[in-house]
């Protein structure tokens, strides 16, 4: 049974950082992608950031340029790096991996940007 576990939200200022590591546990085969989803608050749940197998990235327009996705060389712990901040980063995030056309999910975790 594939285990997505995110952590590392919290409450920051405006202009703080935070840095979310999500850790797969369980699988056998290698995800082809593994991403970051936020729901922020009375919005559609977003597509934040996407790492490849190959290790090629693509983001939102929203986070170009403040954030960050990255993996571990064994492709089981994806982070997600925030920089500057903006209180309409406030969602809930939540860490996906593909493995052919399965997505798994973690149980997301809450950022919270306060200005």
């Amino acid at each position: 049974q594939v285990l997505l576990v995110e952590s590392g939200g919290g409450v920051v200022q405006a202009g703080g950082s935070l840095r979310l590591p999500c850790i797969a546990s369980g699988s056998t085969f290698t995800f082809n992608s593994m991403a970051w989803y936020r729901q922020g608050p009375g919005k559609q749940r977003e597509l934040v950031a996407r790492i490849t197998s190959d290790g090629s990235t693509n983001y939102a327009d929203s986070v170009k340029g403040r954030f960050t996705i990255s993996r571990n060389n064994a492709e089981t712990t994806v982070y997600l790096q925030m920089n500057s901040l903006k209180p309409e980063d406030t969602a809930v995030y939540y860490c996906t991996a593909r493995f052919l056309f399965k997505d798994f999910w973690g149980q997301g975790t809450q950022v919270t940007v306060s200005s």
